[in-house]
């Protein structure tokens, strides 16, 4: 296991050097210039000279990309042009919120993905198989952002079930009111994920009840339930793929719904440090997004490995 550890790792360090030029690349053909809008309309030639020089942005491509990249490795991700603050501690403090918007999402899209899935496939034929199998077809298909405001409007507007934006109350809260506060968003985010892992455990499912090991448990007079048992085990690297894939999802994804429900996560200050031409913040919170898809994918490949030795020998 430390060897097939070492080895992911080894794959992995030429990924995060290619997604850093990637990174790095796009944010500077973003339209816009971050010096005019930080000096004002009102600046002078030499100004904005001057402050392009502190910068470090009237140097060529290459030279800002290595003290970029050289600084990131010292977890020195630059400061901010809007707010003058440190990017990583901003970056840092608002992709935690979005680690608690998305896990709250995984958790809902496995549940609803594990049952649409296991009903669809153990009841094929039937009406609740049928609708099972629409409801995840549905999910992956309908936009983020059209959900989030039918939500809106008719959950939240119009029972006042649940708030509409934010973490919190206006008086703070504990956990409760932030399960509360985030079940909306969280459940937004979840349609996606929940359809495609629906998806792919029902084929999963009827794969392993179909497989010749299951009629052998049948045949020893297993029960049912300990038969499902062992083909639910057997679909279990398959689910683990599949959901590593849905939490880098979640992860990058949730912009919209962190817009449209004032969630103060990482999709929302991309968006607005963006609008502001903030490249630091932009930079720095692609990367960590970036980095975080990795380090899950590094997280589902070793749960893999765990299940099926065959992925450890490889």
């Amino acid at each position: 296991m430390t060897r097939f550890l070492a080895r992911r790792l080894l794959y992995d360090v030429p990924v995060l050097l290619g997604v850093s030029v990637i990174v790095f690349g796009t944010v500077k053909i973003i339209p816009g210039d971050p010096v005019a809008l930080l000096a004002g309309v009102n600046s002078t030639p030499a100004q904005k000279a001057a402050l392009r020089h502190s910068l470090g942005l009237d140097s060529n491509v290459a030279v800002q990309f290595w003290t970029w990249l050289s600084h990131a490795l010292h977890g020195d991700l630059g400061t901010s042009i809007a707010q003058q603050r440190p990017a990583a501690g901003l970056v840092m403090s608002a992709f935690g919120n979005t680690m608690i918007l998305a896990a709250y999402a995984m958790v809902l899209a496995l549940l609803l993905g594990i049952l649409l899935g296991g009903v669809a496939a153990l009841r094929p034929r039937s009406v609740a198989g049928r609708i099972c199998s629409a409801i995840s077809s549905v999910s992956v298909s309908a936009p983020q952002y059209s959900v989030a405001l039918l939500f809106i409007i008719f959950i939240s507007l119009d029972t006042g079930a649940f708030p509409v934006s934010g973490m919190h109350g206006t008086t703070g809260g504990g956990f409760g009111d932030l399960l509360w506060h985030g079940f909306l968003p969280a459940l937004t985010s979840a349609l996606v994920p929940a359809g495609m892992i629906g998806r792919v455990f029902r084929a999963s499912l009827l794969d392993a009840l179909g497989m010749d090991f299951v009629e052998a448990l049948r045949a020893r007079g297993l029960s049912p339930r300990r038969v499902l048992t062992h083909a639910v085990h057997n679909t279990l690297p398959s689910l683990l793929t599949m959901a590593g894939l849905q939490v880098g999802y979640l992860l990058g994804g949730v912009v919209f719904v962190e817009t449209i429900f004032s969630w103060p996560g990482l999709g929302q200050l991309l968006f607005s440090s963006i609008s502001t031409r903030d490249l630091p913040v932009t930079q720095a919170g692609v990367l960590v997004s970036a980095a975080a898809f990795v380090l899950v994918n590094i997280v589902v490949d070793s749960a893999h490995a765990l299940i099926d030795s065959r992925v450890r020998n490889t």
